[in-house]
């Protein structure tokens, strides 16, 4: 049982600190040198491929993409309901 709650704080941090990354990227594209940068190119390869898939949805309004509020969204929804009800339902049955 203490293996479960172990698993839910490593997956949790995870989600919360690939948020945080996914909201520096999207701060470091409103100045494009920063992105030319680094820490910009490894953000890249790091949050891109998630973003894809949403980019590749939800297109841009004037210019301005939505599909990094939609990602942290999805993100804030697998952390608090479904890796909280996954955990539950792994407890009742161990």
């Amino acid at each position: 049982m203490q293996a479960i709650f172990v698993i839910y704080q490593i997956l949790n941090t995870i989600i919360y600190v690939y948020s945080f990354l996914i909201v520096i990227y999207t701060l470091l594209t409103w100045v494009p040198r920063l992105l030319n940068t680094t820490i910009g190119h490894w953000l890249a390869k790091i949050v891109e491929p998630y973003l894809g898939w949403f980019e590749r949805i939800i297109p841009p309004i004037a210019g301005i993409s939505f599909a990094p509020v939609v990602a942290l969204l999805v993100l804030y929804l697998i952390n608090n309901y479904v890796l909280r009800y996954l955990i539950i339902f792994l407890i009742r049955f161990v």
